[in-house]
């Protein structure tokens, strides 16, 4: 079992789990029962990810009581708005085979629609109607969550943007820190661009840990949750293997020195 991180609202989440974007709809329900069988507990799903089926199939198929799995999906920029977000939110479920998500968030601000706000009130409904726990974003940034607590008295429990050793968002996430906010980090590897830096490598070799292991044991470190993904079991159960070394402050100094403000995902400020 791995580590777990607090809300705001009382509520807590698996510090580590697994994201399931671009696995494929028919092998979805498959990854998601060897991930739950090696030890997860977070399935990280939206409804543009295409595979909300297959994640509940998944579920039902594994043989662990609902209440023992962690499920997020996420509203989509073309949902938002009141109406559309409740709409969407209720497919999502059925999709799922739920009649409640551990957390949903919105997926991209989308300001140029300028409907974030509306949408956060349908989820704030949502939650008070009990079909969702928690509540949250993704790729916001902190002018807009506080927008959000201005506009409706309710914070984000979570913020789940990219982060990875060339995009290490240090100003955000002390903005969430501040706030109460948790940090989820998204391409938490970063497609493996770091991985063959001497900083990575030699951390690697010390340790006896694959790169991907440092990257995502950085990430624990930080006091961040984190969603890698792998379709392959040996993938699922080495991203799962963080919790049995520690990285040394001259580590953290090396791998804060790759910061270089590189995405891999599009800007969250003109996207959607």
């Amino acid at each position: 079992m791995t580590a777990t991180l607090e809300f705001h609202d009382g509520s807590r989440i698996p510090q580590l789990g697994f994201g399931l974007w671009q696995v494929p709809e028919d092998r979805t329900a498959e990854v998601v029962r060897e991930a739950l069988e090696l030890g997860y507990r977070l399935a990280d799903g939206a409804a543009i990810y295409g595979n909300e089926e297959g994640l509940g199939h998944g579920l039902r198929t594994s043989g662990l009581p609902r209440d023992k799995v962690f499920v997020t999906t996420k509203v989509w920029n073309d949902a938002q708005g009141f109406e559309s977000a409740l709409r969407a939110v209720e497919e999502s479920l059925k999709r799922l085979g739920l009649d409640r998500l551990d957390l949903c968030l919105i997926h991209w601000p989308a300001p140029k629609r300028n409907l974030y706000v509306e949408t956060w009130r349908a989820l704030i409904r949502l939650r008070d109607e009990g079909r969702i726990t928690s509540i949250g974003v993704s790729n916001f940034d902190l002018d807009q969550i506080d927008r959000l607590t201005a506009e409706t008295g309710v914070t984000p429990v979570l913020n789940q943007i990219e982060l990875h050793p060339m995009l290490q968002q240090a100003e955000l996430r002390a903005g969430h820190a501040e706030r109460g906010i948790v940090t989820q980090s998204w391409s938490p590897l970063g497609r493996g661009m770091a991985f063959e830096t001497p900083a990575i490598r030699e951390i690697a070799e010390r340790t006896g840990r694959s790169p991907a292991q440092v990257v995502l044991r950085w990430h624990i470190e930080l006091g961040c949750a984190v969603i890698p993904r792998s379709t392959r079991r040996a993938g699922l159960a080495e991203n799962l293997a963080l919790f049995d070394f520690e990285l040394t402050e001259a580590d953290h100094a090396a791998i804060s020195a790759l910061d270089a403000g590189t995405r891999t995902g599009p800007d969250p400020q003109s996207f959607g």
